[in-house]
């Protein structure tokens, strides 16, 4: 009896001793968190650009991210205007203008009579530059940011900082909180900041500033990393009459002299793959000198690279210029990639890759293939169409503005004369549609009786801002845009202006693809979902399924 009572509790006690038992952590297993997240948006990229470059590509850049990451391919802007500052706010915020407010990279402020950019903020100043570059702030961000909510998750222990040489590039991803946010100063050649942010430049920066990297980027001529007949087959041949020309000179061809055409300033600069190059480097020695990754809670770098952005609007899309620009930029990448090896190791790094906007055709080009398209001179349809309604409706200043492809209508006159948008809408309309290249005009205080699909409509909805925007909007054809037919632009609800990639890579990510239609407003709430934070208050994005 006492043999078996003895045996029973030994057995007890092994159970018991098993079941509190820490288990054993697992071989290799992954943190709980990044000790880094790092958004990389490229400013002007479509989808295709993946596809038409990839066998150029090096193993390094992005078919790193490509192999060893998940591809979401069918990743779409859901709204219009698609612009940089709408872009780079709305990949932060997981939602739409309609929303947090940033419309345009500029617009009409009805009370001042006056246009606003985006970040303009009069009330800070310039760090790091006699100039007025430093003038900048979130605070017209009417939503928070990914970035935000991090800040506020740790208490603010995670650093956030914004690198671009635009300042809406940098300003908006890094949102209302960030530790820091620096862009490029045309007039010093400077990275600089504003008073919103810190009282001067740290010692890292002033050092970085003090080598003088701009002057040895354009001391040296813009050749092509290719013979000419290496760019066949993803380019159009050099000196293209539909492709535009940088200031200073006569023709668009290889190579491009930069110390003969540059000025006394570094204007220049952004409009070569060196001003890539240039953001890698700062974003680098900010790594470096602000220890991300290396503190307790999870930290956050916003790099935007800009200079492709500068080069497709001068050259267009298919251009050898732009090859030769995203070539480069993909080694600029993998020299980034690597760096992020070594500073903390892809186990603790998340990485996304987007783009803030695609890019449309040049119109040259189209017409030159028979394809429709052309070049739409907003100014003068709008002076015609004041023409017409001063013979419709007396005389008075009717059209206070036009901007984004919006008008804004004079409210006070309209009051005076007893009359409403609506009163005016028809004769705007038929005006209007007389113009070449216009397919519609819409009146957004009524946008569900337009005439449109209504996925042209959604995106138009999505698009405007009650306090911002315009009272109608035009719209043009496939392949129309305002200015030159030379060069590119971008800003339609067409999909050479709303495809662009989605990359993930690092922590957690496995390798895969999905040709899922997903929106531009997902990413902030996936972010969220995988850090474990609570997704921005104006998010209106979904969580994707990264497997």
């Amino acid at each position: 009896m006492y043999r078996f009572l003895f045996s029973v509790s030994i057995l007890t006690a092994l159970v018991g001793a098993t079941c509190h038992a820490q288990p054993k952590p697992k071989k290799n297993a992954l943190p709980d968190r990044p000790r880094l997240v790092v958004g990389i948006v490229v400013d002007q990229m479509s989808y295709d650009f993946l596809v038409r470059y990839r066998g150029k590509f090096g193993s390094g850049g992005f078919r790193r991210l490509l192999d060893g990451g998940y591809s979401c391919e069918n990743t779409h802007y859901d709204y219009v205007p698609t612009y940089t500052a709408p872009g780079h706010a709305s990949v932060y915020t997981g939602s739409v203008p309609a929303i947090h407010g940033i419309i345009g990279n500029e617009w009409y402020n009805r009370t001042s009579r006056k246009a606003l950019y985006c970040t303009e903020d009069t009330t800070v100043g310039t760090v790091g530059s006699p100039s007025k570059a430093g003038l900048m702030s979130p605070r017209n961000l009417l939503a928070t940011t990914i970035t935000d909510q991090l800040r506020l998750a740790s208490q603010e222990q995670s650093k956030v900082i914004g690198v671009a040489l635009k300042d809406r590039g940098a300003i908006l991803p890094a949102g209302h909180l960030a530790n820091a946010a620096y862009w490029f100063d045309s007039f010093s050649g400077n990275w600089i900041t504003s008073t919103y942010y810190a009282k001067e430049l740290p010692a890292w920066v002033q050092a970085f500033n003090d080598k003088k990297f701009p002057n040895q980027y354009l001391s040296q001529p813009w050749t092509p990393l290719m013979a000419a007949n290496q760019y066949a087959g993803s380019s159009t041949a050099d000196d293209q009459p539909f492709e535009g020309t940088l200031a200073g000179e006569t023709k668009a061809v290889f190579p491009h002299d930069l110390p003969k055409i540059r000025k006394e300033d570094f204007e220049l600069l952004r409009f070569t793959p060196y001003g890539n190059t240039l953001t890698k480097d700062f974003a680098v020695a900010a790594l470096q000198n602000e220890n991300l990754g290396k503190g307790n809670a999870t930290d956050f770098l916003a790099v935007s690279f800009s200079s492709t952005d500068y080069v497709g609007h001068v050259f267009g899309p298919y251009s050898m210029e732009a090859e030769d620009t995203y070539l480069r930029l993909d080694r600029d990448l993998a020299d980034l990639l690597g760096f992020l090896d070594r500073h903390v190791g892809k186990d603790n790094l998340l990485v996304f890759l987007t783009a803030d906007h695609g890019v449309a055709p040049s119109p040259g080009q189209a017409t030159s293939l028979r394809i429709p398209g052309g070049a739409f001179n907003g100014r003068q349809a709008v002076d015609e169409l004041k023409t017409q309604l001063l013979a419709a409706f007396g005389p008075g200043e009717w059209v206070e503005n036009y901007s984004n492809q919006q008008l804004f209508l004079n409210h006070g006159l309209l009051r005076e004369k007893k009359l409403d948008v609506a009163a005016l809408y028809p004769t705007i309309r038929e005006a209007m549609l007389k113009q070449n290249g216009v397919s519609n005009v819409v009146n957004l205080h009524a946008l569900s009786d337009a005439m449109l699909p209504d996925y042209q409509a959604s995106l138009i909805k999505n698009g405007q801002n009650g306090q911002r925007s315009g009272d109608l909007m035009v719209l043009l054809q496939p392949n129309w845009m305002e200015g030159r037919p030379q060069g590119s632009t971008h800003g339609s609800f067409f999909a050479y202006d709303t495809h662009v990639p989605l990359l993930w890579y690092g922590w957690k990510i496995k390798p895969g693809r999905s040709a899922e239609r997903n929106a531009i407003s997902d990413i902030a709430p996936t972010l969220a979902n995988l850090l474990g934070l609570l997704e921005p208050n104006g998010s209106i994005g979904r969580v994707l399924r990264l497997e």
